[in-house]
């Protein structure tokens, strides 16, 4: 046990009140005068003088043994994917152990201490040991700040510190499902994980071959196989298959229970690199908004997903494109304002000089056939009326329009919420990519797979009446470019996760942007001012 040192030697509760408050006292002047404060203390001085100043500002651990419970808090910061190491358990034990009941002055330092070791916990539980754009230049979520002095007004008025932090974790079902995820993981680590199966040709269904033993002890750790065959031990069978497919829908590979390379890389990962992936992905949550609204749209990049969620229940889900690892789908928070139906698209400059010059220069008229225009302030010129060798990429006054149409790159309708990256959700002509399991072909825009049902419930959501199916197919078959902003603007979430849970379990992604990569690097080399 912890002890709480002035409680244990006051004579009566008189006496063990007089001694807090001229520990209060000691910290107060600590606080005013020393001019060499250890470090962590130092760079939280103004908020702890703050606070201890204040009338009700009492002592926080030395009493009703509060210390001893945040070290048990902060010993168990693995638990919401945190690094125990990084928090100074040691060292505040040391200072407790080696305490003098009769010393206010240094009982004031421990009591500081633990204030600093508080804040910096619950400051990265809260909103994360990095600001996002720190990690990742493609991240631009608005920086969340921590207020230090409500998080010790708030700490102050619980007898349980568990209420307080389970107020302060990220408030999202996401985060706390990921919460549970590791610990399952955690407890299947404990248990000793999986072993890999063995690499060998492509297996299918129906096939028989030794490594249909390793198989089905790898999927019993996960995906429910039975670990005992009835019958051939090494004939893959329909039951094996189910859940090999179970398996593929939790990676976002092909559900087609066909063995190969790829499944085999899935299912050979290490399961301390899952729960790194899971750890990575409660990172990123603790950077995301805290309220991300009644209803909202979430597009997972790392997943090629899209979720319509409705007081926290996903009412929808398609697969999307995103964009290229050269041309990425940036990571941010907006709201949708207006649908556009039959729109047009304008070529963004970089795109017009390096992909489509060279076309004009060639065969104009292909692309005037395909709807295309050229725009110069408020003149519209056909292609083939301009001399295109006379321009290049330094000298490229046009932009390149396409008028709406079957043709049209951003196909039937596009939804928008203006940003300073031009990144929008839209329909395309070109459909094949749905096919794929991994879809990132896109120039950083996101391509919908059912985009006239997702404008119906949008329309819907926020709060314009009218339409249905019906009205938007109508209106679509003119051609006419139609404009409607949503009376009720609906927030959307751009999001990169490589791990969530969902109805299929656990799910784990690829790193396509190398992102994960990027933060492990950061959080490996966070440095301890302890």
């Amino acid at each position: 046990m912890l002890p709480s040192v002035p409680a244990a030697e006051a004579a009566s509760v008189e006496e063990m009140q007089r001694n807090l408050a001229v520990i209060r006292i000691n910290a107060i002047d600590l606080l005013a005068r020393e001019p060499r404060l250890p470090l962590p203390i130092q760079q939280r001085r103004d908020v702890l003088r703050a606070y201890y100043e204040e009338q009700a500002g009492e002592l926080l651990w030395l009493r009703d043994d509060r210390a001893e419970a945040l070290v048990a808090i902060l010993n168990d910061a693995g638990a919401d994917g945190l690094r125990p190491d990084d928090y100074p358990t040691d060292q505040l034990l040391s200072l407790m152990q080696r305490a003098d009941p009769e010393d206010f002055r240094g009982l004031a330092l421990i009591e500081l201490y633990f204030s600093a070791a508080f804040l910096e916990y619950s400051a990265d539980l809260s909103v994360g040991r990095f600001l996002p754009s720190k990690v990742d230049p493609n991240f631009f979520l608005k920086t969340r700040t921590f207020d230090q002095a409500a998080a010790l007004q708030a700490i102050s008025r619980v007898d349980d510190l568990d209420e307080y932090f389970d107020v302060a974790q990220p408030p999202s079902s996401y985060y706390a499902s990921l919460r549970g995820a590791l610990a399952q993981y955690r407890e299947l680590q404990a248990e000793g994980g999986w072993e890999p199966v063995p690499l060998g040709p492509t297996l299918k269904p129906g096939m028989t071959d030794p490594r249909v033993g390793a198989l089905r002890e790898r999927l019993a750790v996960t995906d429910g196989a039975d670990p005992a065959a009835a019958g051939n031990a090494e004939l893959y069978d329909a039951e094996l298959v189910k859940a090999v497919e179970r398996f593929q829908a939790r990676h976002g590979l092909d559900v087609d229970g066909v063995v190969g390379p790829a499944a085999l890389v899935a299912m050979n990962a290490p399961i301390e690199d899952r729960i790194q992936e899971i750890e990575l992905a409660m990172e990123r949550w603790r950077w995301m908004p805290r309220d991300l609204g009644q209803q909202y749209l979430m597009v997972n990049i790392a997943g090629f997903e899209l979720r319509r969620v409705r007081d926290g229940q996903a009412e929808e889900r398609m697969s999307v494109v995103v964009g290229k690892p050269y041309s990425r789908t940036p990571v941010f928070s907006d709201q949708v304002r207006y649908i556009e139906l039959n729109p047009y698209w304008t070529v963004p400059a970089g795109i017009a000089v390096k992909e489509q010059l060279g076309k004009l220069r060639s065969n104009p008229a292909s692309l005037a056939s395909q709807g295309f225009q050229a725009v110069r302030g408020k003149d519209v010129y056909d292609l083939t009326s301009i001399n295109w060798s006379s321009y290049g990429p330094g000298n490229f006054p046009f932009q390149l329009r396409q008028q709406p149409g079957p043709k049209n790159a951003l196909g039937r309708v596009k939804f928008m919420f203006p940003n300073q990256h031009d990144v929008y959700l839209h329909d395309t002509p070109s459909r094949s990519a749905f096919s794929k399991a991994e879809r990132a072909f896109s120039h950083g825009c996101i391509r919908l797979s059912r985009p006239l049902e997702l404008a119906l419930q949008v329309l819907t959501a926020g709060g314009i009446s009218g339409w249905n199916m019906d009205r938007i197919n109508k209106v679509v078959a003119t051609e006419k470019n139609t404009v409607v902003k949503l009376a009720t603007p609906l927030p959307i979430h751009l999001t990169y996760l490589t791990a969530w849970v969902d109805d299929d379990g656990v799910n784990f992604r690829k790193d396509i942007y190398n992102q994960d990569a990027k933060l492990l690097a950061a959080l490996d080399g966070k440095a301890l001012a302890w």
